[in-house]
C-alpha cells in the first residue's frame, strides 16, 4: 500500500469565545494511525480557560505562541502551576490532569504530540473532561456523586449542571486564577528557545534536543523531541532515525522544501511546507529539508526518549566512515571521482549553509 505522507493542517474540533481546540485526523493523515501518533493544538484567546481534563495518551506539549498558565496534577501529587511561554516544552505522562489559562492579549497556542498505542483510537487523542456537559460526573447518578463527594443532592446538581460550556470557556475580566510558582517549573518543562544548544552551525542552523538528560520526565512519556531552526537557504542533511523511531514534524515558522526517500530508493514525498503543517517520516526513511529565504523552524517528536540519528552527508555521515575502496566499488566510479566525493563536506556536519 502506498503511503500518503502529504503534510496537513489541523482542523477545528470545538471552541467558542475563549478559544478553540484543533486536531489532525488519521483519516486525512494516515501515518498517524500507522504510527500510533496523535497530534492536536489548543488556542486560547484572552481570558480563555481550558478546563481540567486528562487523556488516554502520553504527550509532549510545545508552546507555539504567547504566554499563560498551565496547571498540572500528576497522579496522587499536588497541583503544579507553571508560567508558560513561547518555546516551552512540557512532558505530560499518562494520568496527568491539566488545565490552561491565558490572561494576555496575545493568543496562547500549544501543540500536543503523543503516543496513541494505548489509546482508544489509534492516531487520535481521547480527552476526558472533569466538568461541563461532557464531564465524567454527568454520567454518574446524583446518588453516586453525592456519596462520593459527601454532599447533598442539591449541591451536587449545582456542581455538575452549572457549567454548560464544553472544554473551553472565557472567564470574566479580573477573575482570579492561581498564580504560577517558579519552583513548579523545574523538572516539568524546558524552554527550547533558551536552553543550551546541542548543535550550532554558523550560517546553517541550530538544534535543541529534549531528552532524559535535560527533562527526565520525558522518559515516562516515552518520547524525545527537538526544536530545529534552519537559516534562510540552508539545507538539513539527508538523515534517518536509526533506532526504528518515527519522526513527527510540525512546522513552527517559515517555509521550505522537503524530500523523503523510502524503500527501493523511491522518493515518496516532495513538497513545500509552511507554518502549521504536520508530517510524519516513517521508520528508516531518509528526509532532507532546504529552507526558503526566511528560514524554517520545526518542532519534532521522536518515538523514543533518547533518539539516535544517522546522516548521509557531512563530516559525521556514514560515507566518511567507509573505506575508499568500498566507496569506489559501490558507486562503480574511477578513483578520482571517489576522491573528489570523499574530499567534500569535511567540516560541515548536519546543516549546510546556502551556496555562495
Amino acid at each position: 500500500m502506498e503511503l500518503d505522507l502529504t503534510p496537513k493542517l489541523a482542523k477545528k474540533v470545538y471552541g467558542g469565545d475563549g478559544g478553540a481546540y484543533y486536531a489532525w485526523c488519521p483519516n486525512e493523515l494516515p501515518m498517524l494511525r500507522e504510527g500510533n501518533i496523535g497530534a492536536s493544538k489548543l488556542v486560547l484567546e484572552k481570558n480563555g480557560f481550558a478546563m481540567p481534563r486528562y487523556s488516554d495518551s502520553a504527550k509532549v506539549a510545545y508552546v507555539l505562541q504567547g504566554s499563560g498558565v498551565a496547571g498540572i496534577v500528576l497522579p496522587e501529587k499536588e497541583e503544579k502551576v507553571l508560567a508558560i511561554k513561547k518555546g516551552d516544552s512540557i512532558a505530560l505522562p499518562f494520568g496527568v490532569t491539566t488545565w490552561y489559562y491565558n490572561k494576555e492579549d496575545t493568543e496562547l497556542a500549544i501543540l500536543f504530540l503523543g503516543d496513541t498505542s494505548k489509546a482508544h483510537k489509534a492516531g487520535s487523542f481521547t480527552d476526558f473532561s472533569l466538568t461541563g456537559p461532557t464531564g465524567i460526573f454527568t454520567g454518574f447518578s446524583t446518588e453516586f456523586v453525592s456519596r462520593a463527594w459527601d454532599l447533598d443532592e442539591t449541591t451536587v446538581k449545582a456542581l455538575v449542571g452549572s457549567q454548560t460550556a464544553n472544554g473551553i470557556v472565557k472567564l470574566a475580566p479580573g477573575f482570579k486564577m492561581p498564580e504560577p510558582k517558579k519552583e513548579h517549573y523545574n523538572g516539568m518543562a524546558l524552554n527550547c528557545e533558551e536552553a543550551p544548544l546541542d548543535v550550532d552551525i554558523k550560517g546553517g542552523g541550530k538544534v535543541v534536543l529534549l531528552n532524559t538528560k535535560n527533562l527526565p520526565l520525558v522518559g515516562e512519556v516515552g518520547l524525545g523531541a527537538d526544536l530545529v531552526r534552519l537559516n534562510g537557504g540552508a539545507m538539513c542533511s539527508p538523515g534517518m532515525s536509526c533506532d526504528s523511531a518515527l519522526q513527527v514534524t510540525y512546522i513552527v515558522r517559515g517555509s521550505g522544501r522537503v524530500q523523503v526517500v523510502g524503500i527501493d530508493g523511491k522518493r515518496v514525498l516532495e513538497t513545500t511546507v509552511k507554518a502549521g503543517n504536520l508530517f510524519i517520516v516513517p521508520r528508516f526513511f531518509v528526509v532532507s529539508k532546504i529552507s526558503d529565504a526566511d528560514g524554517l523552524d520545526w518542532f519534532s517528536i521522536i518515538t523514543t526518549p533518547n533518539p539516535i540519528f544517522t546522516h548521509l552527508a557531512g563530516r559525521t555521515s556514514v560515507w566518511k566512515a567507509l573505506s575508499p575502496q568500498v566507496l569506489q566499488a559501490s558507486f562503480n566510479v574511477p578513483e578520482d571521482v571517489e576522491k573528489k566525493f570523499s574530499s567534500m563536506r569535511k567540516a560541515e556536519e548536519i546543516f549546510f549553509p546556502p551556496p555562495n
